[in-house]
């Protein structure tokens, strides 16, 4: 055990390695830790080729490599920390820079820390799920074992946004209006209409701020910000045609986001019905409501994946924003799982969502066995079966359905915090994956010293 010294007593000794054996002993060490069982249980050549990630030829050197870049989303979740703690750990920290590929002189140090978001963006724009996930599990599959028992089930990962009602989407969207009047009419040097916007800003706050709510305050705030929100989106359609200024892109991409938000608000408030592809935030309109029917909570907001695992190591199977039946997936698990590990299923654990007729009857013909429910008389090796379905949900239940917790606590995955839809996915991409590589990586180290003794 090493003896903890106070740095009061603590005497300097001056160290006769050279350099390189001071690196090395220090690199020795990096890759005994858990971070560096990450280091080695990642293929990095293959995912820097399939990100199409090179060196910078024209212009200042990037500060983190190809190989660099992908390690700081890796860190990014192993930390589960803010982009900005996140860059002021790899300031201090000499195994966090040896994972992202670079080694800071005494007194240099990384002073953006929003470059972390700038490599995000970089690398959503070249993410393909299943490519990437082909190249991991490719390496990752000597480490893998019971390759034909796969277990499946879906969970949602949420986005980071206030909680969602009709006032508080109605006032975004004519906050945001109102805002880019006045700025429109402030560039043009021409009157700003009237409108009841500061009266309303009064008597919204007012309603925010009381604890209960009643419905009849409700109905009378909404159709007055309804008919403001129309007002502001009628004098925004007349400055537009009768002035002529350049507009960036995503001003008109709001603008239409908020006139879907409009109609939708206005046919729920007259009809009493939701409509489709309901938007509940204008800053992500790509969320939709996920209902989940648990306990906790009953709608979930952002994105659903649908899981297979093999042997304890996750992979995504789909992902979507928009609600959908996992139980339409199964036969989709048995064939990805088939392709990534070249193994045919025999075994496949799922709850009872996916227990429809059709996924049984493809079970039966394709000799998987399951731990559905048995639907008529029971058969003559009943307790057999009932044995074997007991053992494939504990499974299930244990290894898969523990994973999301752990993902999720642990991994960054609680609160999604990107802020598009591409980096959403590769935030959830990473934050799954890093998990993964942990667990091989101990596994290879468990080989390792096994082989040693």
């Amino acid at each position: 055990m090493t003896k903890i010294r106070k740095i009061s007593n603590f005497q300097h000794t001056f160290s006769f390695k050279s350099p390189e054996e001071n690196f090395s002993s220090l690199y020795g060490c990096f890759l005994e830790t858990n971070l560096g069982k990450i280091y080695q249980s990642i293929p990095w050549v293959e995912l820097v080729e399939e990100f199409k990630l090179k060196g910078s030829v024209k212009g200042p050197e990037s500060i983190f490599s190809p190989r660099g870049k992908l390690a700081l989303m890796f860190l990014k979740h192993y930390s589960a920390c803010s982009d900005e703690r996140l860059i002021e750990q790899i300031n201090g920290n000499v195994y966090y820079q040896l994972f992202c590929d670079i080694l800071l002189s005494p007194g240099e140090s990384i002073d953006n820390f929003k470059i972390v978001s700038h490599i995000r963006c970089e690398l959503a724009k070249c993410l393909d799920v299943g490519n990437a996930q082909k190249i991991l599990s490719a390496h990752w599959l000597p480490y893998m074992e019971e390759l034909s028992h796969v277990t499946t089930d879906a969970t949602c990962y949420e986005s980071q946004m206030r909680y969602p009602t009709d006032q508080k989407l109605l006032w975004e969207s004519i906050e945001w209006s109102y805002g880019q009047m006045e700025l429109i009419c402030k560039y043009l040097k021409i009157r700003k209409p009237r409108t009841k916007y500061l009266k309303w800003k009064e008597r919204y706050f007012l309603f925010s701020r009381k604890r209960r709510k009643p419905s009849k305050e409700k109905r009378v705030l909404t159709r007055s910000m309804l008919k403001l929100l129309s007002k502001l989106n009628e004098e925004l359609d007349r400055i537009e045609a009768n002035y002529a200024f350049d507009i960036p892109e995503k001003y008109y991409k709001r603008r239409d986001e908020i006139n879907k938000v409009y109609k939708q608000q206005y046919h729920k408030f007259t009809t009493g019905e939701n409509p489709k592809n309901r938007i509940v935030s204008i800053a992500k309109s790509y969320v939709r409501p996920i209902v989940r029917g648990k306990e906790v909570k009953k709608v979930e907001f952002g994105a659903k994946v649908n899981k297979i695992q093999i042997d304890g190591i996750s992979f995504i199977e789909h992902l979507d924003f928009e609600a959908f039946n996992e139980g339409n997936h199964f036969q989709s698990s048995v064939w990805m799982a088939q392709e990534l590990t070249h193994t045919k299923v025999n075994v496949m654990g799922a709850d009872a969502i996916y227990a429809t007729n059709k996924n049984r009857k493809f079970a039966r013909e394709n000799k998987i066995r399951t731990d559905f429910c048995r639907k008529g008389r029971p058969g003559k090796h009943e307790g057999h079966r009932r044995k074997l379905a007991s053992m494939i949900t504990k499974e299930r239940a244990s290894r898969l359905e523990g994973s999301f917790g752990k993902e999720k606590e642990h991994y960054h995955l609680k609160k999604v915090m990107a802020r598009t839809k591409e980096t959403e996915i590769l935030w959830i991409f990473f934050g799954i994956h890093t998990a993964n590589a942990l667990e091989i990586g101990r596994r290879m180290a468990l080989e390792k010293h096994t082989k040693a003794a």
